[in-house]
């Protein structure tokens, strides 16, 4: 049995000569799609392999058994979705991949775990600088938000200002108002005397 770097080796330069097998006359019929399906005609070319056409699915584009879903660090996969799936596992034969709805606040508890575990992370190329960055980010949030309180807080003490002094001119027009009631009152009690 090979060792298990150099069927990696193998399996990349494969991988790197496979062609993209699409469905027979897919980029001719948009209808088709390009969703591979055996071409079965009885007079196919390309399910008779004949030279010009396009290849087909066969064993030999195939990778060795052995390395057969594993990342390429030679690592098996393995979504995790909480900090309780990281419990037992091998971080020398195993790596994690955060799955893609984990949120950012449980993705930042899963990495720290994940880097005191020294299990590596598949889906992140540096763990370290990943959490510096969302550090930085979360700060200048906070930022932004501290200021968009302050700006409410000001709007809001601007809005009690003016409602104040609405009710004080309020309070004087009623006021005017009144004196101008007493003085048409004084004038006609004159008036009848």
């Amino acid at each position: 049995m090979k060792d298990i770097k150099s069927l990696l080796e193998l399996r990349r330069k494969l991988k790197k000569k496979k062609p993209t097998f699409i469905r027979q006359d897919a980029h001719k019929k948009p209808r088709i799609g390009y969703k591979w399906r055996r071409p079965n005609g009885s007079d196919s070319k390309m399910r008779r392999g004949m030279k010009g056409y396009r290849r087909s699915v066969a064993l030999g584009w195939g990778s060795p058994n052995e390395v057969k879903g594993l990342h390429k660090s030679g690592l098996k996969m393995v979504i995790v979705h909480s900090e309780k799936d990281m419990d037992g596992l091998d971080s020398s034969k195993e790596g994690i991949i955060i799955g893609g709805t984990v949120g950012m606040r449980k993705k930042v508890l899963m990495l720290k775990k994940a880097n005191e575990k020294g299990i590596e992370v598949l889906n992140v190329k540096n763990v370290d600088d990943y959490l510096k960055n969302v550090d930085e980010l979360n700060k200048k949030k906070k930022s932004e938000r501290e200021k968009i309180k302050k700006r409410r807080q000001k709007a809001e003490k601007k809005k009690e200002k003016e409602k104040d002094k609405l009710e004080g001119k309020l309070q004087t027009d009623e006021e005017k108002k009144e004196e101008e009631k007493k003085e048409r009152d004084k004038v006609l009690t004159k008036k009848q005397v």
